[in-house]
């Protein structure tokens, strides 16, 4: 099979609107947290999110592109406009059959879901929708609209599987250029959840933090004290490319995608299984996908949400993958700082991973004081402060509800 790399990267997330703004605060362990602005939140049961900030469509978008487009697509498209100037790429010189978009939402349009709905209501039900409803709503507007922007006429299309979304997309695409099906896929995956609906419903299901007189530190991994997750906005792109087609146009390598795995927990439609089952197998395949023991593993940034079921699970599928005393891997959960950004956690995340192989550098867990004294004493938590470390394989985490798992695995090329 093909080898394929990452060549470019692009991040619309809480913690800034480009790559360099992103890493930057990772590594100084930001907090994304603060009141929820993009409505009125206070009757809300949890009133604070990671929310964008100063984020300008325009800058990506022109008028027609925002008219026409739901939140979620405008990250998408913006992540994806850094990714691909950031790879260096002249799709003109390549056959447009042979480039795709695989793109990850697990909401889609939901604020244009929610304004189309409530003027009708308010309207006395007079069916004046907007003739953009529909292509604003759908999740496969996003990978849509960047095929034709950039003019991709290869494979196309967009997944869903909750929070495990972004790494089906990574996957996916992996393997399609490992098949020789395209030379070039831009992927990821973005979500625009901080509406009321969205956040009420997570609030009616008691998921999300409520510490609301204090945001910053409501996102808090692995903490006795953990009492839900913080949702977060945003997209990441990454331009995956076969490997001899980057090394022919003398292309930027930040890492290599060596293997990705996902399995399906078959337990409960919200739960993840409580001893980490299909989250241990579906590290345990992705490992053997990639040809890897899980000692060469040094970095996990791990799913981790900051819930009190579903951080000690993962916590179980890890020790039984690694072991509950490994000396090379170093975890983290950068959750604790952007929050949650649903279908697009994995993209921002696999950045997170990437650029840590690339920077030499293991990404903080903030908020976190007291670890859950039933966490292996013998598992290294980067707490508080990011730290140096020759990181050659990274391994990127996520869950869905439904039972999905997805895991990627990246490689420093040397």
């Amino acid at each position: 099979m093909k080898r394929v790399v990452v060549t470019g990267l692009g991040a619309i997330t809480p913690l800034g609107n480009n790559t360099a703004d992103f890493w930057n605060n990772l590594t100084a362990g930001a907090s994304g947290a603060a009141t929820i602005t993009k409505f009125d939140a206070s009757r809300f049961r949890t009133r604070f999110a990671c929310e964008l900030k100063n984020y300008d469509p325009s800058l990506a978008l022109d008028k027609a592109e925002l008219r026409k487009t739901d939140p979620f697509t405008q990250y998408a498209l913006s992540a994806a406009a850094e990714a691909i100037e950031d790879s260096g790429i002249d799709f003109s010189a390549i056959d447009p059959f042979d480039t795709g978009v695989i793109w990850g939402s697990g909401q889609g349009g939901m604020q244009t879901f929610e304004e189309q709905v409530t003027e009708y209501v308010q309207g006395d039900f007079n069916p004046r929708f907007s003739p953009y409803f529909v292509p604003r709503l759908i999740s496969n507007m996003a990978s849509g609209m960047i095929s034709i922007k950039y003019g991709l006429m290869g494979i196309n299309y967009t997944t869903v599987s909750a929070c495990a979304t972004s790494n089906t997309a990574i996957m996916d695409a992996l393997n399609y250029i490992r098949l020789g099906k395209a030379k070039v896929i831009i992927t990821g995956g973005s979500e625009a959840p901080i509406t009321p609906a969205s956040v009420g419903g997570f609030c009616a299901m008691k998921a999300m933090s409520t510490r609301n007189d204090d945001p910053a530190t409501g996102s808090r991994p692995f903490d006795v004290d953990r009492d839900g997750f913080v949702m977060g906005e945003g997209a990441g792109a990454l331009v995956l490319e076969e490997y001899e087609h980057a090394i022919a146009r003398d292309a930027n390598i930040y890492a290599e995608v060596v293997g990705a795995a996902m399995t399906a927990d078959a337990y409960h439609m919200t739960a993840t299984h409580p001893e980490g089952l299909g989250a241990m197998k579906a590290m345990q395949f992705a490992l053997k996908d990639a040809g890897l023991k899980p000692s060469d593993v040094d970095y996990l940034n791990a799913h981790a949400t900051s819930t009190p079921v579903g951080d000690l699970s993962e916590i179980r599928a890890i020790a039984k993958v690694f072991g509950d005393k490994p000396k090379h891997l170093h975890i983290s959960s950068t959750k604790s700082m952007t929050g949650h950004l649903l279908g697009a956690a994995g993209a921002i995340e696999a950045i997170a991973s990437i650029l840590s192989i690339h920077n030499g550098v293991v990404l903080p867990t903030i908020n976190t004081t007291t670890l859950d004294p039933e966490i292996p004493a013998g598992l290294q938590i980067q707490l508080n402060h990011a730290t140096e470390k020759d990181v050659r394989v990274a391994m990127s985490n996520t869950f869905g509800f439904g039972g999905h798992n997805g895991i990627v695995i990246f490689k420093g090329v040397y």
